[in-house]
């Protein structure tokens, strides 16, 4: 992974996993699935512009707002039974969102891969992560004029 393309907020989270022991970073991603940020309330009432992220194992659903100044702004939704899916969407949520566009495009697809959690969960699990940042990805592209 290219570190050179990694915006300053994924890169301070990256930092935060990789200086835990393995057991302390699923800790961790407790932490963020219970800090995922709440929908804003413009949001809340439709769920119809949420896109499901099918390649995760527990529903979670994302939806990206590109404003104006081409800002960011990463929306997720995910169960609280389902903490590690809810970490990953609360770790792209929290770390892309307020980055220009060209910011998020430029994160390396491989992101997921390097926060220190493949020995802690599942091949799976992380694909489903990566699965996410390539919607939000998607999205992004889909809303900055070309």
């Amino acid at each position: 992974m290219t570190t050179s393309a990694l915006p300053e907020s994924l890169a301070q989270i990256r930092e935060e996993f990789l200086e835990l022991e393995q057991g302390d970073r699923l800790i961790l991603l407790l932490e963020f699935a219970n800090d995922l940020p709440e929908l804003p309330p413009r949001y809340a009432e439709h769920p119809d512009l949420f896109e499901r992220v099918v390649e995760c194992q527990s529903p979670v659903f994302i939806f990206t707002e590109v404003d104006d100044d081409h800002i960011v702004h990463l929306h997720a939704t995910a169960p609280r039974e389902a903490p590690t899916t809810r970490g990953f969407a609360s770790i792209l949520a929290q770390g892309l969102s307020g980055l220009t566009a060209q910011q998020v495009l430029d994160v390396p697809d491989d992101f997921p891969n390097t926060i220190g959690l493949t020995q802690a969960v599942s091949l799976l699990r992380i694909r489903g992560m990566s699965a996410m940042l390539a919607r939000t990805k998607r999205q992004v592209r889909e809303r900055v004029p070309a």
